[in-house]
């Protein structure tokens, strides 16, 4: 120990309160065992006190016992007998046993053996050496990425925007988090899908927005309930709705269009995992109809690594000069050698190679979940949500809870996934348990599902 700080009060002596933080130091054992103490002068100065008053503290602790001087070297802590002092030791209640899990359906993570290392590796490692790492980078994102992105969303999704009107972000809730404090000064409510995705609920409800809701089910949303509405703002998830899983139609898309134009209000799409759609070319985007009042949110978490924290909007014009002017002096909430390796793979073509090779990858993995449910649960259960994203819901009929059913799932070493956390009003009549792939092998995905039935039938 070279030095150490803390708070001296006007009484005691303050020898002696040093003297008694060391005692209680090395009684606790935060002071080990012939572990050197600062000299006289180190400590002196640390404190802002005189070496006199340093010296009869250490004299003090080496009268008891507790260091041993040791001439030039300093002064050391002794090795004490457990009976010399009591040490009060906090009580910590035992942890209780985590389950283990021999298959874990979880949502949200990636393939691992597939995942492109060696080039994100290679890439990475070129920019640690350049020159445009070592700075803080810009406040909406780096240039080369939001280029890159625009690039991508013109190829891709139909969406035709400004690299400059690209904000980069951390994450798809802190992206709302910001969009919120930017919407709130003209808006107070704003409509959101029943069932949805609960981050997007509860950022909105951080800003205290009012909340109406617009149910969803396997047959999609029922748009019929806008025409009641008194909101100008709506937030959906149109390419692979969350939870359900549905697909907006392209009918859908033109008449949400039509009501945001009516109601001279803004549309949030988030477009998480458009990219994995497995039946048929995906939608294009609501943005690329109307870009002036779609607001729209892509991330890369579920399609390259969630530990990139890589999110990003493109704004409306209208928009975009507000949220400068109001976010101009906040530091970018993404990694700047995220940003700029990404933005090199995609230059370089990898990020379409890695997409292309994962939906091939992601859709014999759902194949193969699908295949696996049907052939052993057959008519005792409905799959929802198998023609996109890394994810299906199972409709189980045999009149049990949603609890129950994760709990006999886990009581034979598999972890599934509850859904009742979307819902708001619209809850379904038998439990929805969502089961998640990505990860998995065919083979950990039919064993999975072996063991559910055991679970459950």
């Amino acid at each position: 120990m070279k030095s150490i700080l803390f708070t001296l009060e006007d009484s005691p002596a303050k020898y002696k309160q040093i003297y008694e933080r060391f005692k209680s130091l090395i009684e606790q054992g935060e002071l080990r065992v012939n572990e050197q103490l600062p000299s006289i002068r180190q400590l002196a100065e640390c404190l802002h006190v005189s070496r006199n008053t340093t010296l009869t503290a250490y004299e003090q602790l080496t009268a008891e016992g507790y260091i041993n001087g040791k001439g030039r070297k300093g002064y050391f802590v002794n090795e004490l007998e457990p009976q010399l002092f009591s040490r009060e030791t906090p009580v910590i209640p035992p942890k209780p046993p985590q389950p283990t899990y021999t298959v874990d359906f979880k949502a949200g993570a990636v393939d691992q053996a597939n995942f492109p290392l060696k080039a994100w590796r290679k890439l990475s490692n070129a920019v640690l050496t350049s020159n445009n790492a070592f700075h803080y980078g810009q406040p909406f994102g780096e240039i080369c990425l939001r280029e890159q992105i625009a690039t991508y969303l013109l190829e891709s999704r139909g969406v035709k925007t400004d690299p400059h009107a690209i904000i980069i972000g951390s994450s798809t809730q802190q992206m709302l988090i910001h969009l919120g404090q930017l919407l709130k000064k003209n808006f107070q409510s704003i409509i959101v899908e029943d069932p949805g995705f609960d981050g997007a609920r509860e950022a909105f409800l951080f800003h205290q927005f009012a909340l109406e809701t617009l149910s969803v089910n396997e047959n999609g949303a029922d748009f019929s309930q806008l025409q009641t509405m008194k909101s100008q703002l709506i937030y959906v998830t149109p390419s692979h709705q969350s939870p359900i899983g549905v697909s907006m139609t392209i009918q859908e898309r033109q008449k949400l269009i039509q009501w945001v134009n009516e109601q001279n209000g803004y549309i949030i799409e988030d477009d998480y995992d458009s990219e994995f759609r497995y039946t048929q070319r995906p939608f294009p985007a609501l943005a690329s109809i109307d870009a002036t009042k779609v607001i729209y949110l892509g991330n890369f978490s579920k399609s390259f690594l969630p530990g990139i924290r890589l999110s990003y909007m493109a704004l409306p014009k209208e928009l975009l000069a507000r949220y400068e002017q109001q976010f101009q002096h906040f530091e970018s909430t993404a990694s700047l050698l995220s940003q700029l390796t990404m933005a090199k793979f995609m230059e370089e073509g990898e990020w379409n190679r890695h997409i292309k090779r994962m939906r091939l990858v992601y859709k014999r993995k759902m194949q193969c979940l699908v295949s696996a449910l049907q052939k052993q649960f057959n008519e005792h259960i409905s799959i929802i949500g198998q023609q996109s994203g890394l994810y299906v819901l199972v409709k189980l009929y045999n009149n049990h809870s949603e609890e129950w059913f994760i709990k006999q799932a886990a009581h034979y070493g598999v972890k599934v996934y509850p859904t009742s956390l979307y819902f708001i009003n619209n809850r379904p009549a038998e439990p929805l348990i969502k089961l998640g792939f990505s990860h998995l092998s065919c083979e950990e995905i039919i064993l999975g599902v072996k063991l559910l039935k055991k679970a459950w039938l």
